[in-house]
């Protein structure tokens, strides 16, 4: 079994979980494999994990990375860098294949066509140079999840803009409040300054039809008045219909809230529909799940693509067999187990029209669309700078959500702090 020594030195802060399997008493390989543990994240890679080596012979050693998108991007680069074979199956962003790629070999060979199974363009965004450097695993867009019950009980419509949304919220929170739920909220999302909240203000500003914060020939487009706007609504709801606390939520805080049924809307991804409708959950039956508002009449419905994959390093001392768990992983049988069992959007889009996966999660069906047409983060655009990008714009949202800053000046300072970023190119 591999040591993580290295690992535990170079991640500052990180704690590493691992749980090793086999099954037979002569092992072919033994291989690594970070996994996220949002949700139900970690045991559903546990056990896609574990049936691999039961089948094969290896053994396989589950490494618990941060849920923190950004806190974990810092300790792949460390791990990277080092050069060390502690992992040898990494589960990235999927804005990161430009960033790690040149640590990752190229998938291609060992995957027998399977790409050609997947959504285009995911396989598209996972090819750099030429090489398959990640599979995908599952795709993500952002989703907003409201209570059927409350809106049912106060005479109140699914909103479709975000002005409707601030407004059945309040109406709903004082009618809560008014009859003894003091704990009540309108709206919990991903407030901390952290890559969520980049999610988070990439769809507030593509609703108003302010543009992807950089354009696709990586000019520097957030400095405009749609932005402007969809910045000062997002902060006008802090203290009024969100919590000031939100400011420090994550997914899980997000959806701690909204599960123990103290908020009338949640943004967050689709893992939350399985937990929320758990046997334990006390909001389960009462929860519908809708595309985020539009920015107003002329707006649009949008969600900020997301999702993960499944990348080899080039310094695992296994390959062939972790990208036969890259395929095993990857498969269309995992990810309609996956799908059921965790609602987790498959990146095969035969199964979206699968019975039993549209029983466990009817909205893959009604938001199929969402799904395939979400607003990409500008990172095929800004390339290895993309972290910086990303950075600069959560803090400025913070900023104008904590009201530190309006969102004109904090816009117009992200515009030249940006332009500084490029430089003379990306």
């Amino acid at each position: 079994m591999k040591s993580f020594a290295r690992a535990g030195t170079v991640a500052v802060g990180a704690v590493f979980a691992t749980i090793a399997f086999n099954s037979t008493p002569t092992l072919a390989a033994s291989i690594s494999i970070s996994c996220g543990a949002v949700g139900a994240e970690l045991e559903l890679c546990r056990t896609g994990a574990e049936a691999w080596a039961k089948e094969t012979g290896n053994e396989v050693v589950i490494v618990s990375t941060p849920n923190s998108s950004t806190e974990r991007l810092a300790l792949y680069q460390q791990i990277l860098a080092a050069g060390g074979d502690d992992i040898d199956v990494y589960q990235i962003d999927v804005i990161w294949p430009g960033i790690l790629g040149s640590h990752f070999i190229d998938l291609a060979p060992y995957m027998d066509g399977a790409q050609g199974a997947h959504f285009p363009a995911i396989v598209e965004n996972n090819t750099i140079d030429g090489e398959l450097k990640a599979m995908p695993w599952f795709t993500d867009a952002g989703v907003l999840y409201y209570r059927k019950d409350l809106l049912d009980k106060h005479g109140r419509e699914v909103p479709k803009t975000w002005a409707d949304l601030a407004e059945t919220a309040r109406i709903v929170l004082d009618a809560e409040r008014g009859e003894g739920n003091d704990r009540m909220n309108g709206i919990v999302f991903q407030g901390r300054a952290y890559e969520g909240l980049t999610c988070n203000a990439l769809e507030w500003i593509d609703s108003y039809g302010g543009g992807a914060i950089v354009s696709e020939d990586g000019e520097v487009t957030v400095n405009n008045p749609q932005a402007v706007a969809a910045l000062n609504e997002a902060g006008s709801w802090i203290n009024e219909i969100a919590p000031e606390g939100v400011l420090n939520y994550a997914e899980e805080e997000a959806r701690g809230v909204f599960q123990s049924g103290n908020a009338v809307f949640m943004r967050n991804w689709p893992y939350a529909w399985s937990l929320a409708n758990s046997d334990d959950s006390p909001v389960k039956g009462k929860v519908g799940v809708v595309a985020l508002p539009k920015g107003g009449a002329d707006g649009k419905s949008t969600g900020t693509l997301g999702g993960w994959q499944l990348a080899v390093a080039k310094y695992s001392s296994d390959p062939e067999a972790a990208a036969d768990l890259v395929r095993y992983l990857t498969s269309e049988k995992e990810q309609k187990r996956r799908a059921i069992e965790g609602a987790y959007n498959p990146t095969i889009e035969a199964l979206y029209k699968d019975k039993e996966v549209l029983e466990a999660v009817p909205f893959f069906g009604s938001l199929y669309e969402t799904f395939v047409n979400a607003v990409a983060r500008p990172s095929r655009a800004t390339g290895d700078k993309y972290n910086r990008v990303s950075n600069a714009l959560w803090n400025a949202a913070h900023s104008v959500l904590s009201g530190n800053e309006d969102a004109e000046k904090a816009l117009a300072d992200l515009e030249r702090e940006l332009n500084a970023i490029k430089r003379r190119g990306w």
